[in-house]
């Protein structure tokens, strides 16, 4: 993992095509490294969540040049590097696990990130019919350890066709069901990276298959 730390880091200070064509062959050996690490994650993840089923890498890790076309930003390649694994792989709707590599910036997490609309208000409409059941599953002393809060980007009325005066209307503002736990960067180069990731993942299991239940349900 050294080894895509510090072309990443590079490619932080040098992001230009120039540059990425003359370091090509170590992106390439970074992202041999990466579906390698993914399909371990696989085959992991799948023991104690079997949708996952048997997947090809390709179809979870992300793609490393940006899309330029609406952002102010016009630097062309990603500083990091990741994947997102779940039934149906990376572009699907469902709920699952992701994992971030960037130097100083490493992450593991999962869930349901920014939804669509239809997706969305079927996650909001399982936790307004079982409410109870995810505030456990989210309060849980393990799961809190690995993960403290919920990603932080809420509405700030009740959103359309829920009461305001539901008890627990504040859960039904986030416009995503997602959860990150650091890492840092000596865990990522150690022995213990991949136990790490797995063992965050499994925490993550009961979220997703909150999350998964709801898109099945009500799509």
């Amino acid at each position: 993992m050294q080894q895509i730390l510090n072309f990443l880091s590079e490619l932080k200070v040098n992001n230009n095509k120039e540059w990425f064509d003359q370091n090509r062959d170590r992106y390439q050996e970074c992202r041999k490294k990466i579906l390698f690490l993914t399909e371990l994650i696989i085959q992991e993840t799948g023991k104690f969540d079997p949708e996952i089923g048997a997947q090809d890498p390709k179809n979870c890790v992300f793609r490393i040049f940006r899309d330029v076309r609406f952002s102010n930003d016009k630097t062309p390649y990603k500083t990091n590097m990741g994947s997102f694994i779940s039934k149906g792989g990376r572009k699907s709707v469902n709920s699952g696990y992701y994992l971030h590599i960037e130097p100083g910036a490493s992450f593991v997490g999962g869930g349901s990130y920014c939804p669509p609309a239809d997706a969305l208000k079927a996650i909001r409409t399982e936790i307004f019919d079982h409410p109870e059941d995810f505030k456990q599953i989210i309060s849980k002393d393990s799961f809190r350890k690995v993960y403290s809060e919920m990603y932080d980007d809420k509405l700030k009325t009740a959103p359309k066709g829920f009461p305001k005066d539901f008890p627990d209307i504040d859960l039904l503002k986030y416009k995503s069901f997602a959860f990150g736990s650091t890492i840092d960067d000596s865990v990522v180069t150690s022995d213990a990276f991949v136990e790490k990731i797995v063992s965050s993942m499994k925490e993550l299991y009961p979220v997703n298959r909150f999350l998964n239940t709801a898109i099945d349900k009500w799509l």
